[in-house]
């Protein structure tokens, strides 16, 4: 992880205009290691998001063994097969990764080999319990910091078997965890949310030809199943692609047009968001790309108005809160965000980080509760100095925010979007007037 603050002051600017392509999903390019690996035969991976949160993931996988080259425009991995990871000679270190630690902890339980998975400062203050409790009754053996709730976790393996699970929130983490550690176990394991959280493992795992069941809200995976390697386009990322569909919708006079975005109805939420509050967002060019939908999205400036938002179209736009709610500070009205618990337990505390930066800015009247937050829209911002609280999507919000602000915004830290987005300020830069 970085160490060094690396402050950056944005400028408020006159309109966006143009197109641009945003980097890889990176939910998808997690995935795409993990399945490729233990996959028979050769993956290649085009569009793949060279984000620090991925190279942990890919470094995780080399340090077992598996062949991965990365020439800078395609990842070549030659899969290793379902059984033919090899232990680590060291602890896997998974960064800033929550993808990266709670998926290996369910792929890792199945393995016949000892494993330590571990990240930096912050994901070692995240909970692991939600994964570690549904694996311990698969029969894994996991040790770790606050019996096995806290990183670093030691996993031994040994076998397992197939459960019938409920899991209390809706999480793709911990669905695709279980998921992963079914590969290995014996017979069928099944996996329930209260609502259908992010789908890209259940598509993925199809795509390389696993034995796997899905309908509503539930999904099944059977042993046994050999993978096959395939190709890979992995589609533009929607939650980094939110960023510029707030920025070109607050900024007056702006039009955009993000091409290859990927729009997996589990992960629409933010469009539906924007749209209700009266975002004007057209999706084109509708297509199918290694079994994501994708389109381009079209987006020009507009008069927001609050709205509510809650029930299950917050789970499908969980990662977007943050811009979202600068969205809501420049609109007209009251937007209530609610059953949105899980923000709390981010990276850092999203609710609590939001409220405090736009306070900051000089936001309208904005309250906290427990489960989301009561923004009061406001004509314009002032400007500022800001927290990211080393967190990827406090500080890219911030930014979005800055271009609408009287004068400029400070944020203290951008180090930290490295993890999902490194070209970012670029882009934004690429697409700015004056």
């Amino acid at each position: 992880m970085h160490n060094q603050a690396r402050p950056i002051t944005i400028q408020p600017v006159t309109a966006l205009r143009g197109e641009l392509s945003i980097p890889g999903d990176k939910s998808i390019s997690h995935r795409s290691i993990m399945l490729g690996s233990l996959a028979q035969g050769v993956t290649r991976i085009s569009n793949f998001l060279r984000g620090e949160d991925n190279f942990s993931t890919m470094n995780a996988f080399r340090a077992m063994g598996v062949p991965i080259e990365d020439d800078g425009s395609l990842i070549t991995i030659k899969g290793v097969g379902l059984h033919g990871l090899q232990e680590p000679g060291d602890v896997l270190d998974c960064g800033n990764s929550g993808t990266t630690i709670r998926l290996m902890t369910g792929l890792l339980s199945g393995q016949s080999f000892f494993s330590v998975l571990t990240g930096d400062q912050y994901l070692r203050k995240r909970p692991m319990k939600r994964v570690t409790e549904p694996l311990r009754l698969m029969g894994a053996t996991i040790a770790g910091r606050g019996n096995g709730t806290l990183a670093p976790l030691a996993l031994s393996g040994g076998r397992l078997n197939g459960i019938s699970y409920t899991s209390p929130i809706a999480s793709a983490q911990v669905k695709s965890a279980l998921m992963f550690a079914g590969l290995y176990a014996d017979g069928t394991t099944t996996v329930m949310e209260p609502t259908l959280s992010r789908d890209h493992s259940e598509r993925m795992f199809r795509f390389f030809g696993a034995d796997i069941e899905t309908g509503g809200a539930s999904v099944t995976v059977r042993s046994g199943k050999e993978l096959r390697g395939q190709e890979i386009v992995v589609p533009g990322d929607i939650s980094s692609a939110a960023f510029f569909l707030v920025a070109a919708l607050i900024v007056p006079g702006s039009e955009l047009l993000i091409r290859n975005v990927g729009v997996n109805p589990t992960r629409t939420g933010v469009l539906e968001i924007l749209q209700r509050m009266g975002g004007d967002i057209t999706l084109l060019e509708q297509r199918e790309v290694s079994g994501e939908p994708v389109a381009d999205l079209l987006v020009r400036s507009s008069r927001l108005k609050g709205i509510e938002i809650g029930g299950d179209v917050v789970p499908r736009a969980i990662d977007e809160f943050p811009v979202i709610s600068v969205a809501a500070a420049l609109a007209e009205g009251t937007t209530v965000i609610r059953d949105a618990h899980e923000l709390r337990v981010k990276e850092t505390d999203r609710i609590a980080a939001m409220a405090a930066n736009l306070r900051t800015i000089g936001a309208g009247l904005i309250e906290e509760t427990e489960d989301g937050m009561v923004i009061t829209g406001t004509e314009s911002l002032t400007g500022g100095t800001v927290s990211s609280f080393g967190d990827h999507r406090i500080a890219m919000s911030l930014a979005v925010a800055a271009l609408v602000s009287r004068s400029a915004i400070t944020v203290d830290d951008v180090g930290c979007v490295a993890t999902s987005f490194p070209g970012f300020f670029n882009l934004l830069k690429g697409v700015s007037q004056g």
